[in-house]
């Protein structure tokens, strides 16, 4: 019986070595063949290395560990021979990382193998372990500084094809005069909107792809030693510096809420068109090229992949994300409405990429932050059109607007409302869920019949808004004209300017037809009584009551005539068109009047008396409105 027990463990010893020697034979065979990845290389090496400190131990158990000994040693020189090496290991060669690597699961396999058995009750067995624990804590150590250099060293960085972000309201600018947007300046931005049409790679190599097999070795061993907090911390560490070192390139500052709220508008502005470009950059790119890197590397690591790319990331966008908060607790300024829709459209763009990369739980704070922001901006945004509306509504003038051309007000407001059709959807969908008080405002303002038509929606209900609040400032500023002719030029210029805007952009669909021809009608309106409120009284001096001789109505004509001719060429109709047709509306009522007046007193009147022909007439009738000074004196005819 004693004897049949002493045979066994001898024969079960004898199997275990003929099964290590068989797969290590069988190991050599496959390391032999030249279709083998450098990834299933290195584990077959790995599991070489391993098998042979097995047959070690297997062979010296009961014994002194002498070969076990022998093979710490042999794995310790390799590891101490490198911490007097200033050369980086993956510098030199595969074959150095892989034999560093293959010391190293030396001493893992020896460490697991002890791990089995009483230390206590032998004390050098106790040395060897502790001697494998020094030289693990040594390597890892070791592998922290490779890793750093190889993230450092093979880095990419990418630049975007464009590297400006062009806004729809690319030059809008306020003051409290309304100092106005130039028509030329619109034209080029509506030029512009089609032509920003950039274009993105979703994923790009962060870091170099040759490397890609290195660092996942390195987070194999590191993780099989139960270093990987410590991969982790040095992983992390230089992927979020290499993050801030993109948002430098992007020229974005790391600003606090009080550094934002003292920028002057330009300077803000500015900032604005550098975030709502690099926030675009950063999601949708680097982000995702980032989270692809992690999920190369760590994608076998279950949660410790995301972990990792939440920490490289949650910084940088949260500094993101705090600009845009700061953005809108400042003023609402009506200049920045633009930008904050610009804001918004791209966040509204981005949240599916945010809400995919920050999907897991320890990403929910990122996400909460963002969806946050995007309400704020549009909460902010409708406020800020409403302060707009107020502002028109409070624009006091103290003298009447120069010539009773179009008003600095009047050309703001337009322009204003061509670039915010442009947002239309974007601002339609802001709009949607507000009372329906300001629709009944406009409705009651306006009284259009057909308002509930196509053109009746959230957006067309607020542009009529601001019109109506435009036109009843615009009627409160003509009482500065003490003329009453001059009051309805300003108001027929003004109005004309309107529905030129109206008619020749996007503003037309959510006007309508009817509201372009009742306003029409508007303006010719003023212009008809224009010509009653302005000649009416001369022509009706040449009429006879009986009283007034014949010499004396030539000489009253010419001295009305005069006046109106001396105060009405300072007068401004800038549009050619418009003051064309009001001159030969004019012509129509002056001329026949004063031939039939001549035509009639031919043979009563000497020429002396009659200072202006017809002809005279009709070609000083186009010298009106024209904004510069004239007399008769220094006229065509004179």
């Amino acid at each position: 019986m004693h004897n049949c027990q002493s045979i066994m463990p001898t024969y079960e010893a004898e199997v275990e070595q003929h099964i290590f020697a068989a797969t290590q034979h069988i190991l050599k065979a496959l390391g032999a063949s030249k279709n083998l990845s450098d990834d299933f290389r290195r584990a077959l090496t790995e599991l070489d290395s391993h098998l042979s400190t097995m047959t070690i131990i297997t062979e010296n158990e009961g014994g002194g560990f002498s070969e076990i000994e022998e093979q710490l040693k042999h794995a310790e020189k390799k590891i101490i021979r490198w911490e007097s090496d200033p050369s980086l290991i993956w510098d030199s060669g595969p074959m150095e990382a892989t034999e560093y690597l293959q010391a190293i699961n030396e001493i893992l396999t020896v460490i697991e193998s002890l791990g089995g058995l009483s230390l206590s009750e032998n004390g050098k067995l106790r040395m060897i372990a502790l001697r494998a624990q020094n030289a693990l804590q040594r390597a890892m150590s070791r592998l922290e500084k490779e890793l750093c250099h190889i993230l450092s060293q093979h880095k990419q960085y990418f630049r975007p094809q464009y590297v400006s972000f062009h806004s729809r309201a690319e030059d809008m600018f306020y003051n409290e005069s309304f100092a106005f947007l130039e028509d030329e300046i619109v034209e080029e931005i509506s030029q512009r909107d089609g032509e920003d049409g950039e274009t993105f790679e979703f994923s790009l190599d962060l870091v170099d792809p040759h490397v890609i097999p290195d660092i996942k070795s390195i987070a194999n061993v590191m993780s099989a030693s139960n270093y990987m907090q410590e991969f982790c911390e040095a992983f992390i560490g230089k992927r979020r510096e290499a993050l801030y070192e993109y948002l430098s390139i992007l020229e974005i500052e790391k600003l606090s809420l009080e550094d934002v709220l003292k920028l002057e508008w330009d300077s803000l502005n500015r900032e604005i068109k550098k975030w709502t470009w690099a926030i675009k950059i950063i999601i949708r790119v680097y982000l995702a090229s980032e989270k692809r890197l992690c999920d190369q590397i760590l994608g076998g690591f279950g949660s410790v992949n995301s972990f990792c790319f939440i920490e490289i990331s949650k910084a940088s966008v949260l500094c993101l994300l705090n600009f845009g908060q700061a953005v809108a607790m400042g003023p609402h300024k009506p200049e920045k409405l633009f930008r904050l829709l610009d804001m918004y459209e791209i966040m509204a763009d981005l949240h599916i990429d945010v809400d995919g990369l920050f999907s897991d739980d320890d990403g929910s704070f990122v996400r909460i932050e963002y969806h946050k922001l995007l309400r704020t901006l549009g909460d902010y945004a409708r406020e800020t059109s409403m302060r707009f509306v107020n502002a028109i509504a409070s624009d006091a003038s103290l003298h009447p607007f120069r010539g009773g051309g179009i008003h600095h007000l009047t050309k703001y407001v337009m322009n204003y409302m061509r670039v915010l059709a442009d947002y239309s959807d974007t601002f339609s969908l802001l709009l949607k869920d507000q009372d329906a008080d300001e629709s009944q405002a406009v409705v009651e303002i306006d009284n259009d019949q057909d308002f509930y038509s196509s053109s009746s929606g959230p957006m067309a209900c607020h542009l009529r808004l601001v019109t109506c609040t435009l036109e009843s400032n615009l009627i409160v500023k003509s009482k500065l004209y003490k003329d009453d002719s001059l009051q309805h030029i300003f108001l027929m210029n003004n109005i004309h300017y309107m529905v030129k805007k109206v008619k020749d952009s996007d503003l037309r669909l959510f006007f309508g037809d009817e509201w372009i021809r009742k306003h029409i009608g508007k303006f010719q309106q003023h212009a008809t009584s224009y010509v009653r409120a302005t000649w009416c009284s001369v022509i009706s001096i040449l009429r006879d009551d009986g009283k007034t001789s014949l010499k004396e109505r030539c000489r009253r004509f010419s001295t009305a005539f005069e006046e109106i001719y001396k105060n009405q060429t300072r007068w401004c109709i800038p549009d050619l068109q418009l003051r064309e047709d009001l001159q030969i509306s004019t012509s129509q009522k002056v001329i026949p009047a004063y031939r039939n007046f001549l035509g009639n007193n031919n043979s009563n009147v000497s020429d002396k008396h009659v200072k202006y022909t017809t002809d005279d007439l009709a070609e000083l009738l186009l010298d009106l409105f024209v904004g510069s000074p004239r007399s008769l004196r220094n006229s065509r005819r004179r």
